[in-house]
């Protein structure tokens, strides 16, 4: 039962609830909020407290939380509140989020799984069920307003405008960037914007409680978190915000695999009615926008919080967001006329700044010619096709490790995978089964792992490794996506990965 008491001290607001003093408190992380958060335990009685000046913000997480909580969505239980709404106790769902459940599984080897998939769906289908159990809330709760409308999209454009373009030196026209925002904000509300919208439905607010076996067959071990920003909207902004999460890392046929499980579950839950006004096809059009939208959304959070206020976390996601940029925009419907947008997207997809990360001077604008962190090596792994030529190296060194693939086990001449890419789940099954291609990646990361060791020494800043085949589509990619794996995983470097015909 929740208590509300004059107290704003976590330790005091602790005793009152459990009935003992509090014997151990700590302090959590909190990257992305100016919320504090702290660990409370004595015995078997354990919380979390939250600590916020915000007092509508927390009302708005209060009201929520009870509001899903009596429509059976799993969210954690709220057992206390401060007398003035700045510090609330919640239930400790543990510290195993489905983001670090499924980062342990890659690390180990599983990769993309079958169970990876599997959670995924059932996150996607427990996400139609909030839209759609959800959608008559009282949004006059919602903070800082009930509806994710113009003015919020807006908002969130001038977001990026301010701390993403301005910051990073990427050139672009007030007015025609104005103009191009009016269309695009026209296009993305002209549609069903009736549902529950989370605002950031990621795999970090996603909890996995009470074992980590077997989690995609138990929909009770996934709990859900941090929706103060929930509001009124567009349905497609949430599956956007879960699948193009920059560090999500999921293969790019995998996501379409998911969204369209995602469309079929959201228009069978709402019926004939809504069925007859809107088409699979606009639907997921509309989507792709939302995931632009949700791109530019988060590019501004990481200038914001990396390249002003120098939080490391945020700069090193830069590049994977660029890189989602890359594959969403040929992907934007045709209708969408935007083109002094997309001039500004090539700039920063083609802008070494975007993609190595950049650290803001003192006075918080941007210096050309500083990284974050400045010692790091950046490796771009590449995959290409040898009928188009050699990539550039945009880097200024010339060049690097150019590794032929064209001697391996050639997928693309059987039938089944013409039109699959080696991010293809049955490329991948078909490319790992071949000792030749296990061999060859063996060799390539024995020799890509001493030169990364040396330049690591040297405090060398770039080194370019690409793989290239007829086409650029199958074997290239594959082996371009190992190496990139097997570099993140056993190396302090940053890694950026092209596939320069897929791209």
């Amino acid at each position: 039962m929740k208590i509300e008491t004059l107290t704003s001290d976590p330790r005091a607001l602790f005793r009152q609830w459990a009935g003992v003093d509090c014997e151990l408190c700590s302090e959590l992380g909190a990257n992305g909020s100016n919320r504090k958060y702290y660990r409370l335990s004595a015995g078997d009685k354990s919380c979390i407290a939250a600590v916020n000046d915000d007092v509508r913000e927390n009302d708005a997480f209060l009201y929520f939380s009870q509001a899903l909580s009596q429509r059976g969505i799993l969210v954690p239980q709220v057992y206390a509140v401060s007398d003035d709404h700045r510090l609330y106790l919640q239930q400790d769902l543990g510290d195993t989020t489905l983001y670090s459940y499924l980062y342990s599984k890659r690390q180990s080897g599983d990769g993309f799984d079958h169970e990876a998939l599997q959670l995924y769906k059932h996150v996607l289908s427990d996400l139609v069920d909030i839209q759609t159990r959800c959608s008559d809330l009282d949004f006059s709760h919602s903070y800082p307003r009930p509806d994710f409308d113009a003015q919020a999209i807006q908002w969130d454009l001038n977001y990026f405008k301010y701390f993403f373009l301005k910051l990073l030196y990427v050139p672009f026209d007030e007015q025609l960037l104005e103009n191009d925002y009016h269309t695009l904000i026209d296009y993305l509300l002209d549609g069903d914007c009736s549902s529950f919208i989370y605002r950031d439905f990621q795999t970090r607010n996603i909890m996995v409680v009470g074992g980590q076996q077997s989690v995609s067959g138990h929909r009770s071990q996934l709990y859900y978190i941090d929706y103060q920003g929930a509001r009124r909207g567009a349905p497609q902004y949430d599956a956007a915000s879960l699948l193009y999460s920059s560090k999500a890392d999921i293969p790019e046929a995998i996501r379409r695999e998911l969204l369209k499980h995602y469309v079929d579950c959201f228009f069978e839950a709402q019926g004939a009615a809504f069925q007859e006004r809107n088409t699979k096809e606009s639907f997921t059009q509309r989507f792709y926008a939302y995931v632009l939208a949700r791109i530019m959304q988060a590019m501004g959070a990481y200038g914001y919080r990396g390249l002003y206020e120098r939080k490391e976390y945020f700069i090193n996601s830069i590049p994977l967001a660029v890189s989602n940029l890359r594959t969403i925009v040929g992907k934007l419907p045709q209708e969408l006329n935007i083109p002094h947008l997309r001039e500004v997207f090539d700039a920063i997809i083609n802008s070494q700044l975007a993609i190595g990360g950049q650290q803001p001077a003192a006075g918080g604008s941007a210096t050309p010619h500083s990284t974050i962190p400045s010692d790091t090596l950046t490796v771009t792994v590449g995959s290409f096709s040898y009928k188009k030529g050699l990539p550039a190296d945009s880097s200024g060194n010339g060049g690097g490790f150019v590794f032929d693939c064209r001697a391996l086990p050639n997928p693309g001449r059987y039938p089944q995978y013409r039109n699959l890419t080696g991010k293809d789940l049955s490329v991948i099954d078909f490319l790992q089964k071949e000792e030749s291609v296990s061999q060859f990646l063996s060799h390539a990361f024995a020799l890509v792992s001493n030169s990364v060791k040396i330049y690591n020494q040297r405090n060398f800043s770039n080194l370019m490794v690409s793989f290239g085949c007829t086409g650029g589509q199958h074997r290239s990619v594959y082996c371009a996506e190992r190496m990139a794996q097997y570099l993140r995983e056993n190396f302090d470097c940053h890694v950026v990965l092209h596939h320069y015909e897929q791209d």
